[in-house]
C-alpha cells in the first residue's frame, strides 16, 4: 500500500510502478501531479479517486481525466518545421523593419533642411514661446546685454519659474545665421556632460531663432585672460584647462555622432560660479558621419 496523498507532489506518475503487481492500494489524490495515469498491471483495479485533485492528469477515461494528446513521430517533425518556419519569419521581419528604419534615418539626415532642424530638439527639450522670451529679458533691454558673436547676440533672462538664462538671439539677416542655429540645435539635442553648455530651450518661427541656454555668470575666459581687474592663478588655469580637454574629450569620442568643434577659442569659454569651464557657441561644428564621411555644416568667417 502507497498512499501518498496531500503531499503537494509535482511531477508525473513513474512509469515503471507499472511492474510491482503486489501494489494494491496507490494513492496519489489533492496533489500537483501532470502527465499520463499508466493503466497496466496494478493501475487496472485503482479507481479514479485515487488520482483526483490533480488537474493536469490525464489517461484512461475509467479515471475521469482527460485523454492524453499523442504526436506521432511525423507530427512532431511538422511540428518542428512549423516553428522554424516562425522563427525564421519572425527573424527577417525584424531585420526588415531596422533596415528600413536605418533607410530613413540616412534619407532623414541627408535631406533635412536648416528650417527644420530646430525640431531635433522637440524630443528632449520644451520649446518657449517668442513672447515668454520677450518678457524674460524685459524686451531685449540693454541693460541685460551679455556679448555678441557672428551670427546674433547674447543676452541674460529670468524665466516664469526664477531661473537665470542666457538667450542668444540669432540675426536672420546675416548670412549663415540659419546654418548656425541649425549647427547647434543637431549637436546640442543629445548633449550630455558638464564641461559643454547645456541648453534649457528654445524659440523658432519663420521670423525669429533663439536658444535658451544655462546662464554662467563669470563669463567668458576671455575676459578673465585679457582684463586688468581679473585674475586667474595657476590652478585655476589649469583646472579650466582640464575642464576643456574634458568636453572636447567628450566630443570627439563619447558624443553619439562624433564632433569637431572647429572655433575653440577663449570668447567660446564659459565660466560657472565655481569658475567650472564650459564649451559654448557649437555654429561652426563639423559632425563625423562614418557612413557620408565629414558632414560639414558651412558658415561664413567671423
Amino acid at each position: 500500500m502507497l498512499d501518498l496523498s496531500r503531499n503537494f507532489l509535482s511531477g508525473s506518475i513513474p512509469k515503471s510502478l507499472e511492474t510491482l503487481k503486489y501494489l494494491t492500494y496507490f494513492n496519489v489524490s489533492f496533489n500537483n501531479l501532470s502527465g499520463e495515469i499508466p493503466s497496466s498491471s496494478p493501475f487496472r483495479n485503482f479507481t479514479s479517486e485515487f488520482f483526483t485533485s490533480n488537474a493536469a492528469l490525464c489517461g484512461a477515461q475509467r479515471f475521469l481525466v482527460p485523454p492524453c494528446v499523442r504526436f506521432s513521430p511525423q507530427s512532431l517533425r511538422n511540428k518542428k518545421k512549423y516553428l522554424i518556419i516562425l522563427v525564421l519569419a519572425g527573424v527577417i521581419l525584424v531585420l526588415g523593419a531596422m533596415s528600413l528604419g536605418f533607410i530613413y534615418l540616412r534619407y532623414q539626415r541627408k535631406d533635412r533642411s536648416p528650417i527644420e532642424a530646430y525640431l531635433s530638439l522637440v524630443a528632449t527639450q520644451e520649446r518657449i514661446s517668442y513672447h515668454k522670451l520677450l518678457q524674460a529679458t524685459d524686451g531685449y533691454h540693454e541693460k541685460n546685454f551679455l556679448g555678441k558673436g557672428g551670427f546674433g547676440s547674447v543676452y541674460k533672462g529670468t524665466l516664469d519659474d526664477g531661473r537665470v538664462v542666457a538667450v542668444k538671439v540669432f540675426d536672420l539677416q546675416l548670412e549663415g545665421a540659419l546654418k548656425s542655429f541649425d549647427a547647434e540645435c543637431e549637436v546640442l539635442r543629445n548633449l550630455r556632460h558638464r564641461n559643454l553648455t547645456k541648453v534649457i530651450s528654445f524659440c523658432s518661427n519663420p521670423n525669429f531663432k533663439a536658444l535658451v541656454l544655462e546662464f554662467l555668470p563669470n563669463g567668458s575666459l576671455e575676459k578673465w585672460l585679457y582684463s586688468s581687474d581679473r585674475f586667474l592663478d595657476i590652478t585655476q588655469r589649469l583646472d579650466i584647462l582640464v575642464d576643456v580637454a574634458s568636453a572636447l574629450q567628450y566630443l570627439h569620442y563619447e558624443y553619439s555622432t562624433p564632433a569637431v568643434h572647429c572655433d575653440l577659442k577663449p570668447s567660446n569659454v564659459l565660466l560657472d560660479e565655481d569658475m567650472v569651464a564650459h564649451v559654448s557657441d557649437f555654429g561652426l561644428t563639423k559632425l563625423l558621419a562614418p557612413e557620408e564621411g565629414i558632414a560639414i555644416l558651412h558658415t561664413p568667417k567671423r
